[in-house]
């Protein structure tokens, strides 16, 4: 209500500005109740032409134009329609707004020729109309201008909180990548290394015992410090290939992706079967990010695009699903992004299925399915 209340007041100076003018002006008839009924009528719809552009712009348009030809109100009795105008190009209703200028300037241009007097020329009246035509086309265009920068901003926004999140995601991915590639590196350099070594100290130590003799302590002392580096390089790698942020998503905070991308102007709607019940950790966390890279390609690929997510918990299985009505179509094959080969090495890794393609009557489908048996 408080964003009303400015074409509310609007409304209400309009209409008192309406009344003096008509009671000042020479040539304007007298001011009855049912125009003073008009004129309230018009600030009343012009204090909800914000939520109803086209029923205020309708009131409006004909409440001034029956005051005109009771009243002979003038020039303005166009005000209140001009704002109304206004307001509906700028709200994106421009066939009405049209209309409603084209309807007001032939009953006012009709009103003026029928009271003129035989003998009077026509100039005013052409120079009145020439006028009135101006501001109408103004309004319009204003209405229209006003809607495109906005939309523009809107887009700006939307592209700079893009881009700043995909700047995240991408440092946190390219963090884990080399985390990774690190971990490989150990393991595949040092890890072979220390067991050789631990093996070979282990054989000494056996055959010198085989033999009747003592290990001499220096040999002890290699078996014990490359069993030591084994368990400390173990928990090192462990570190390295844990998740690089320090709180455990899951399917349970589906519903912070889902607000977030409705917040992005893609409608969500979210579909749990089954019961659900705790799930191991991976499997969790790997459901949460098919679907967040699921959410995530709709709304930068689909285009104007609805999404469903749909949660099946099955007696041993999970099975998540995402399909949206975008772009996608089976005659131009999508090619696998860096999203899609993450998707399906994290569900294959979990001894899972992932199924990702165009679906026959538009838009895109993802489909995963995580084993609950212990099969992985």
């Amino acid at each position: 209500m408080r964003r009303d209340l400015p074409y509310a007041l609007g409304g209400l100076l309009l209409g008192v500005l309406l009344l003096a003018n008509a009671a000042l002006t020479p040539d304007a008839g007298p001011v009855r109740a049912l125009d003073v009924v008009l004129v309230l009528a018009m600030a009343a719809a012009l204090a909800v032409c914000r939520r109803y552009p086209v029923a205020a712009l309708a009131v409006v348009t004909a409440a001034m134009l029956a005051l005109h030809v009771r009243v002979h109100a003038g020039v303005t009795a166009a005000f209140p329609v001009l704002a109304t105008v206004y307001m509906a190009a700028w709200l994106g209703r421009r066939a009405p707004a049209l209309l409603a200028s084209v309807v007001f300037l032939g009953g006012f241009l009709a009103r003026d020729v029928s009271i003129a007097p035989a003998g009077r020329p026509g100039q005013q009246i052409v120079e009145r109309t020439a006028l009135l035509l101006g501001w109408f086309v103004a309004a319009n265009v204003a209405g229209l201008v006003a809607r495109q920068r906005r939309a523009y901003l809107e887009q700006v926004e939307k592209r700079a909180v893009e881009a700043e999140r995909t700047r995240e995601e991408m440092a946190l991915r390219r963090a884990g990548e080399e985390r990774l590639r690190i971990a490989r590196d150990l393991h595949d350099s040092l890890t072979h290394s220390i067991s050789v070594i631990k093996v070979q100290a282990g054989i000494a130590v056996h055959l010198a015992r085989k033999h009747g003799e003592e290990p001499s302590a220096a040999l002890l002392a290699i078996q014990e410090s490359s069993a030591a580096a084994m368990r400390e390089l173990r928990a090192t790698l462990d570190v390295l290939r844990a998740p690089s942020d320090g709180e455990r998503v899951g399917l349970a905070r589906v519903g912070e992706l889902v607000e977030r991308t409705r917040a992005a102007n893609v409608p969500v709607q979210v579909t749990v079967t089954g019961q659900p019940r705790d799930l191991p950790a991976d499997v969790d966390q790997a459901g949460y990010r098919v679907v967040q890279e699921a959410l995530t390609n709709v709304a930068r690929h689909a285009g104007p695009a609805t999404a469903e997510i749909h949660i099946e918990y099955g007696p041993a299985q999970l099975t998540v699903s995402v399909t949206d009505d975008g772009q996608a179509s089976p005659v131009r094959p999508v090619t696998p992004g860096v999203g899609l080969r993450g998707m399906r090495e994290r569900v294959t890794g979990l001894g899972g299925t992932l199924q990702a393609a165009a679906r026959d009557g538009g838009g895109f489908a993802v489909r995963a399915t995580f084993p609950l048996d212990g099969a992985a």
